[in-house]
C-alpha cells in the first residue's frame, strides 16, 4: 500500500516531543528556501505560547531530528512557532483558545456567521451573535477564522482597568 508522506512521518516523530513540553502539535511544514529548507513546526497550547516554550520546544525537536536523521544530510533551518491568527478553526481546542474573540464561521450549508465565541466544548462553540446566544455543532461548522479587532474586549469583565483599579 502507500507510505506515509515525509510531513506525516515528521507529525509522528514529533508529536510526542512537543507533547511531552507541554504544548500541542499543530502543523509541519517543510519549504525549499534557497539551497536551504525551512522546517516550520507550528505548537499551541491554551493560555497560549511564551518564548521560553518555543525555545524549550526547538531545542527537544532540534535534538530529535538530528537522532533520526530525518531531514538528511542538506542543511535545513528549524523555526518553531506559534499559530498566526489567520489560522482556520477546525479542532475544539482551536475554537475553546479563541474565547471572548469575534469569529467568521462557515457553516456546513454553505451559510456564514459572525459573532463572539462565548464558549467551546468537544461537540460544539457557543457565540454570541448581535447579542444573542448561538450554539453551533461543530459538525455544522466548516472552519472559522478569527477576525482581527484593533480594540477588543479586554480580559477584565467586571470592569477593572488592566492595573487592576476599578474604571
Amino acid at each position: 500500500m502507500g507510505s506515509a508522506s515525509p510531513r506525516d512521518h515528521l507529525m509522528k516523530l514529533l508529536e510526542p516531543v512537543v507533547s511531552a513540553e507541554g504544548l500541542d502539535l499543530e502543523d509541519v511544514t517543510v519549504t525549499q528556501a534557497g539551497r536551504r529548507r525551512l522546517l516550520r513546526v507550528v505548537v499551541d497550547r491554551d493560555g497560549g505560547v511564551s518564548l521560553d516554550d518555543v525555545a524549550d520546544v526547538s531545542q527537544a525537536v532540534s535534538t530529535v531530528l538530528d537522532e533520526h536523521d530525518v531531514m538528511g544530510p542538506s542543511a535545513y533551518t528549524l523555526e518553531v512557532s506559534s499559530p498566526g491568527v489567520d489560522r482556520p478553526l477546525t479542532e475544539p481546542r482551536h475554537w475553546r483558545r479563541a474565547a471572548r474573540r469575534l469569529v467568521k464561521a462557515e457553516l456546513a450549508d454553505g451559510g456564514v456567521v459572525e459573532g463572539r465565541v462565548r464558549a467551546a466544548d468537544d461537540t460544539g462553540v457557543e457565540l454570541d451573535v448581535d447579542g444573542v446566544s448561538r450554539r453551533l455543532d461543530y459538525q455544522d461548522l466548516t472552519r472559522g477564522r478569527v477576525q482581527v479587532e484593533f480594540r477588543r474586549i479586554d480580559d477584565d469583565a467586571d470592569g477593572a482597568d488592566v492595573d487592576g483599579d476599578e474604571g
